[in-house]
């Protein structure tokens, strides 16, 4: 990871986070590699963590720093559809990298708390969107949050890839993560002071991957 200049740059602004540059790497490739075999992102956590978790999405489903035009046969194919509005929808729309925040589906998440099992709140909507090829990235600055530790066992009974954010001990979540990046603090306040960079860091690493050629 040392000739990665996004990586170099976030660890000479963040040098607390120096020990997760590797960790960081490697996140960002499983989710590279997910998006290249076709998969999508879930993302959840809960208050902060979930704010974190709708933020990400907006990073992902359209433009971060890059330009991200749409592929040339969708453009010819809107403009065939309505020549009159496809070829503006052809110049403004943008390539969006496909990411579910898991905490934004308000009547579904309600249903499921009254329903079923508010804990399950999460894994219920893994069970639904989830597949092999997915990767859930799961944000809790313990590590305990039930919700989002059921997310993580069943997302790996799925067989999907499993991202942990949290505060410096992983919490419970750690043994369900593929990759564990946990930040060196433990008060929340702290911690999501610390997601913030990483999942910047990660967006950047992803976006420059599928859209360099646009800078």
């Amino acid at each position: 990871m040392s000739n990665n200049p996004i990586l170099n740059q976030f660890c000479e602004r963040h040098p607390l986070l120096n020990t997760l540059k590797n960790s960081i790497g490697e996140a960002a490739e499983i989710v590279i590699n997910c998006y290249s075999g076709g998969g999508k992102l879930l993302v959840c956590g809960n208050g902060g963590s979930s704010s974190d978790s709708d933020h990400i999405v907006g990073e992902l489903m359209k433009s971060f720093e890059l330009k991200r035009p749409i592929e040339k046969d969708i453009a010819e194919k809107l403009t065939e559809v309505s020549a009159e509005r496809g070829n503006y929808l052809a110049q403004k729309l943008e390539s969006g990298l496909a990411a579910i925040s898991l905490s934004s589906q308000t009547a579904l998440t309600t249903a499921i708390c009254n329903d079923i099992d508010a804990n399950l709140v999460f894994a219920q909507q893994v069970i639904g969107y989830g597949c092999d090829k997915d990767v859930l990235i799961a944000i809790s600055t313990s590590g305990n949050s039930q919700n989002v530790v059921d997310a993580c066992i069943t997302a790996k009974a799925m067989n999907l890839k499993v991202i942990g954010l949290t505060g410096m001990t992983g919490g419970k979540m750690k043994q369900y993560c593929d990759i564990l990046l946990n930040v060196p603090e433990k008060r929340t306040a702290y911690v999501q002071e610390l997601h913030l960079p990483v999942l910047h860091a990660l967006c950047l690493q992803i976006e420059n991957h599928f859209f360099s050629d646009h800078k």
